[in-house]
């Protein structure tokens, strides 16, 4: 059997109490975590719509791997699951799968009603998801806005779960003394901060076409968020639709943490090889790359033009804009206690090269100095290697990845219907209203991305 150890086996938003010192060791701050619960409520009005249900699977996937405390749903969940995953006849059963719980709410827990409250609205933290069109967010539960305009394309809703569990978590470890009783939005289809979310959009459209032919290099927090937007989106016929996937590691224990389609069952499998499986389940085509990704890497004609990168690394980054895709679209994840909630996009081929725009690796931050890692020195827990390990270990968080990833594949459904790409997309999770977002200058040539017509049932 595998022997794991620490850097792989501590869970990465547990991390986040050691590096803040706010926990004075690992089994402190695992127990804090412990006492972290999320609840979720769905009304009869609302358990039908697949957009709901999107986002209610999206929330109780992020939510159990943040609230180690447990995810509780109430509501009306004996209805035929809408959502075009492998998770079950009923959306019941696709919480259970999920790994949440089907129960009332707790006193004091943090609870996100989807759509319209079947509940009146708690006196603690209490939002609800709100999406249309390609506009998703929150809005405090007794807010009586709504939006206006058609469907909502399943991304919309993904992010609106995303940004509520978000939210949560902000609100559980005290942090904002508006959290909860804000409007947090944007449009994925015209991100930048001038838009209100709020409001429908003249030229925003209706999802009418889809990617085919996509090519996602990096199969982590990112990557499986990356899949798991694509499984939500409503192909007509999925096994039209041909992914590679590039990764060369094996998931370890503290990928559960952060990848949304990660179980302890698969710890120990190539994640190429346990993604793969996942896509065909979804009625996907996937060809697995189990080889680095760098500069001596080469597209063969023929295969995905368009290519999603969730490479952490500055290495690999380098070579995006040298390996022939015509197209790169890349999010990178911050990775301190302060910052992990950041998120910065880029399209590429750009004006500066990709060498250019990763000239090194990011800067870990110095932690070595806080009580939690001082401790372990101390008590001979670990040397001081394994310690530097544990300590140059990022703290990840699973919402960050998926609220990436709905930014990563709105740039792809937007170049498909004519919309404008970004050359650069800087977020901030907590402060989302501070966002930049800068359009790209010109177009992209010659790029055939592969793509078919989405079902409109």
């Amino acid at each position: 059997m595998t022997q794991f150890g620490p850097a792989d086996t501590l869970h990465r938003l547990v991390k986040l109490a050691l590096d803040s010192g706010t926990s004075l060791s690992r089994e402190e701050a695992e127990a804090t975590f412990r006492t972290y619960r999320l609840a979720f409520s769905i009304g009869l009005k609302s358990a039908d719509d697949p957009g709901n249900q999107a986002a209610l699977l999206t929330g109780v996937a992020l939510g159990r791997r943040s609230f180690l405390g447990g995810v509780t749903v109430s509501g009306q969940l004996d209805v035929p699951l809408r959502v075009p995953l492998a998770l079950g006849d009923t959306l019941g059963s696709a919480v259970l799968a999920l790994g949440g719980s089907i129960a009332e709410p707790g006193p004091e827990v943090p609870l996100i009603s989807i759509g319209k409250c079947g509940n009146s609205p708690s006196s603690g933290f209490h939002v609800r998801t709100e999406f249309s069109g390609w506009r998703g967010g929150i809005l405090p539960a007794q807010s009586d806005r709504t939006l206006a305009g058609g469907p909502a394309i399943p991304l919309a809703a993904m992010l609106s779960a995303s940004l509520a569990v978000n939210e949560a978590f902000l609100a559980i470890r005290g942090e904002g003394g508006a959290v909860g009783h804000r409007s947090v939005g944007l449009s994925l289809w015209d991100p930048s901060p001038e838009t209100d979310w709020l409001i429908e959009a003249e030229d925003e459209p209706e999802l009418r076409f889809l990617p085919s032919k996509l090519w996602l290099i990096g199969l982590g927090n990112l990557g499986q968020a990356y899949l798991w937007g694509l499984g939500l989106l409503p192909y007509g016929d999925p096994g039209k639709v041909a992914l590679v996937l590039q990764d060369i590691d094996k998931i370890v224990p503290s990928n559960v943490s952060t990848s949304i389609l990660t179980e302890a069952s698969l710890v120990g499998q190539w994640k190429t090889r346990a993604m793969a499986t996942w896509a065909e389940q979804r009625g996907f085509s996937a060809s697995i790359q189990e080889r680095t990704f760098d500069g001596s890497f080469h597209r063969n004609p023929g295969e995905p033009a368009i290519a999603l990168c969730g490479l952490d690394n500055a290495l690999g980054r380098q070579a995006l804009d040298r390996v022939g895709f015509d197209l790169v679209i890349e999010a990178g994840l911050g990775r301190g206690h302060r910052d992990f909630r950041n998120i910065r996009l880029h399209t590429l081929p750009a004006k500066r090269s990709a060498a250019e725009i990763w000239r090194e690796e990011p800067r870990v931050e110095a932690i070595l100095e806080q009580a939690a890692y001082r401790k372990m020195l101390g008590d001979g827990d670990l040397d001081r290697c394994g310690t530097t390990l544990l300590a140059g270990k990022a703290v990840g968080a699973p919402f960050v990845g998926t609220s990436a990833a709905c930014l990563v594949l709105a740039e792809v459904l937007r170049f498909l219907h004519g919309g404008p790409l970004h050359s650069l997309e800087d977020v901030d999770l907590q402060y989302l209203e501070y966002r930049t977002v800068v359009k790209r200058q010109g177009g992209i040539a010659c790029v055939n991305p592969g793509f078919v017509a989405a079902c409109t049932k």
